[in-house]
């Protein structure tokens, strides 16, 4: 398994804390996923590796939530937050047919 540290907005600065490097297990390639034949003109809707890295762990390959927040590096509040984000995205594209891009 690979492992990439990955930190989002690289060179972002702003108010508060800086974001803390993520270790992700996967290569950060773009991934589409889409309604066939129809819905391919809508609008997208776009997840984080971040988002996936969390929902890959919790429902793939069967981590509890403090083993994967553990794995990538984040706090539990943290990882369940993106999982959060990762299942609602995931449930607006199958009930909108919306196209869901992953990207890093």
């Amino acid at each position: 398994m690979v492992i990439v540290v990955w930190r989002w907005r690289r060179g972002w600065r702003g108010p508060g804390r800086p974001m803390k490097h993520r270790f992700i297990g996967v290569e950060p390639v773009r991934m589409e996923f889409g309604p066939f034949p129809k819905g391919r003109d809508k609008e997208p809707i776009y997840m984080s590796i971040d988002e996936y890295e969390a929902y890959r762990l919790i429902y793939y390959l069967g981590y509890t939530q403090e083993e994967a927040a553990k794995h990538m590096g984040v706090s539990r509040g943290t990882l369940w937050r993106l999982l959060a984000s990762a299942r609602r995205k995931i449930a607006v594209m199958l009930v909108e047919r919306r196209p869901l891009i992953i990207s890093p």
